[in-house]
């Protein structure tokens, strides 16, 4: 992940370069939910993942296995029914998650159309991730950035008002009529 700078300044007639060792080799995921119910407030569920075999072949994303797990805690913290808006992530597209989907009645899966990031509220939350924690930030090792990433995360969480905001920032609303299904 290269670091993102918002500000910078330099002398007149110069252009201030910022140096970034490495490449980017997908070490990290994040996975996250938006979770939106009317007279409550917004909820932010979210796993970051560490990638330790990333170099000898290993995955370099989330796992089916690891979004399904997800969807099972936001239902066991919300206490409640769920209706998913995925993305086109082929994770989310895999026969084996619309089966996992399926075959849960407290689930209800919608797919937004192609090339809509913004449709999605969770895209929202990682432009003011980039914005506000990580923002001329030069991670100096791998715990850095996770440790970063978490903090980004937990103080977006604990901000109701940041998540609608996402949501807010899409058009849609908790009225909004449905989506594309599956």
């Amino acid at each position: 992940m290269t670091p993102p700078t918002s500000r910078t300044w330099g002398k007149r007639g110069s252009t201030p370069v910022v140096r970034v060792r490495g490449r980017s080799q997908r070490r990290f995921s994040t996975a996250a939910l938006c979770c939106y119910r009317a007279g409550e407030r917004s909820r932010l569920i979210h796993r970051p993942k560490r990638h330790t075999d990333h170099r000898s072949g290993g995955r370099q994303s989330f796992a089916r296995t690891e979004y399904r797990d997800l969807i099972i805690a936001a239902h066991q913290q919300l206490n409640g029914p769920i209706v998913l808006v995925r993305d086109n992530l082929n994770v989310h597209k895999d026969r084996r998650m619309r089966a996992f989907v399926d075959a849960q009645d407290w689930v209800t899966a919608y797919h937004l159309p192609p090339y809509a990031p913004d449709l999605n509220p969770v895209e929202g939350i990682w432009s003011v991730l980039r914005r506000t924690t990580h923002a001329n930030a030069a991670f100096t090792d791998p715990d850095h950035l996770i440790r970063r990433l978490r903090h980004g995360l937990r103080q977006i969480q604990y901000r109701s008002g940041i998540i609608d905001g996402c949501l807010t920032g899409t058009g849609l609303t908790m009225a909004t009529p449905r989506l594309q299904g599956q």
